[in-house]
């Protein structure tokens, strides 16, 4: 009996440990499933994208104004420059100032070569002697022939009278039978002659007035033009000393001693940079946008200037408009002349808006898809933007003031949905 006892004994224990390691081959397949799935888990984890935030342009969404601008560029121009032309054509003897040297009025600034006008000069003056001489010679010939005119007009008026004299003679004696009509008729004659002659006379008299007073006129309508002829010279003579206008800084000076000059050459600028004015110039596809009046922001280096556009020139060089500024403050002291800077044609106006600072995140189109930055995490989200200059965008839908959202640009992010932000 006890043989079958301890049989069945034996049979009951290898149930139960086949049962346990059961059990402990389930576990050790779940354990390693677990771990699997975790290790699976923390390796997807650490080959997610993720970016240094130190290296990213975050910002915040707030509430506030956002303008609508047309970008341009200005450039800045002394309010009053004059130009010093050549007054002759001549050469440059001496230049006495350079460019960049303040000046008085009345300061010498360079010397040209005078020899020429100086001859210039000379011969006009002595044709404008040979002038005045003729002058006093028509006035002797006038006074001559006038006389000449007068005596001839006198004795024929002389020779009429006697004419008439004998012509009444004549008369008498027909009535008395002591001539003949033949005489009568003759008298008459001569009568009829001497007056015709008479006023022949008197009528050349009266054009040799009006004729020599013409040309003595004539005379001093050349005498007065070659008079002006050498006060013109005289003053380009004076001109070779090239002199201040005004008081100012000289722009640009021609330093070339000794180059031939044309009549009307540049050969000074002088500005007044006391006062400056802006010239703007914008892509033509803005010129419908821009109108006089609107307001304009310059922005130099180291400030930023308000103005107006105060006109718009009507052509289109190089696909550009260009327009001028008036600034609030003409006088500022970050102006310079030729500075070149950034300017904003101001179009339109909101205020308490959603906005958020302008970055290479957004590229243009009403639809822009950003990152925002949830936690440790930058989550891609599609929002809707409005007017937009070069500081701020107007968000319109998808962000809240109060949202961080990534505005600097990642090309290597740009294909993901989300990245880890690290520290």
């Amino acid at each position: 009996m006890l043989p079958a006892i301890g049989v069945g004994m034996d049979r009951s224990i290898d149930t139960k440990e086949i049962n346990r390691r059961r059990r402990n081959t389930f576990l050790r397949w779940a354990a390693g499933a677990v771990g699997v799935g975790l290790l699976a888990w923390f390796g997807l984890r650490s080959l997610r994208p993720s970016a240094d935030e130190d290296t990213l342009r975050i910002a915040t969404v707030e509430r506030g104004e956002v303008v609508n601008t047309v970008n341009a560029t200005a450039l800045v121009l002394p309010a009053f420059e004059e130009q010093i032309n050549s007054p002759v054509a001549t050469t440059i003897d001496e230049v006495l100032r350079t460019a960049g040297t303040e000046v008085a009025a009345g300061e010498l600034l360079m010397k040209l070569d005078r020899d020429y006008v100086q001859l210039q000069l000379d011969g006009r003056r002595d044709q404008l002697a040979v002038k005045e001489n003729s002058i006093g010679l028509l006035g002797l010939e006038y006074e001559r022939d006038l006389q000449e005119l007068t005596y001839n007009a006198e004795i024929k008026k002389l020779e009429l009278s006697a004419a008439r004299a004998q012509l009444a003679d004549a008369r008498r004696l027909l009535g008395v039978g002591g001539a003949t009509q033949e005489e009568v008729e003759a008298a008459e004659l001569a009568v009829q002659i001497s007056e015709l002659e008479s006023k022949k006379l008197d009528n050349q008299l009266a054009y040799s007035h009006n004729s020599l007073a013409g040309r003595k006129r004539q005379l001093q309508l050349e005498v007065g033009m070659e008079e002006k002829e050498v006060s013109q010279l005289s003053r380009r003579l004076r001109e070779t000393e090239v002199r201040a206008p005004r008081a100012g800084v000289i722009t640009w000076v021609n330093e070339n001693i000794g180059q031939q000059v044309t009549e009307g050459t540049a050969l000074v600028r002088i500005a007044d940079l006391g006062r400056y004015k802006v010239e703007g110039s914008a892509s033509d596809r803005y010129a419908d946008q821009l109108a006089v009046g609107l307001p304009v922001e310059v922005r130099t280096p180291t400030t930023r200037l308000s103005g107006r556009v105060t006109a718009i020139l009507p052509e289109v060089t190089d696909n550009l408009v260009r327009f001028r500024v008036e600034l609030d403050e003409p006088s500022h002291a970050d102006l310079r002349p030729n500075l070149r800077a950034e300017l904003y044609v101001i179009t339109n106006r909101v205020d308490d808006v959603v906005r958020v600072k302008n970055g290479p995140a957004f590229r243009g189109g009403r639809l822009q898809s950003i990152f925002v930055v949830e936690g440790g995490e930058a989550v891609r989200r599609e929002v809707q933007i409005g007017m937009r200059n070069g500081d701020f965008v107007e968000i319109t839908d998808g962000l809240r003031p109060g949202d961080r959202i990534i505005i600097s640009a990642s090309d290597e992010l740009e294909r993901v949905t989300s990245f880890k932000l690290e520290e």
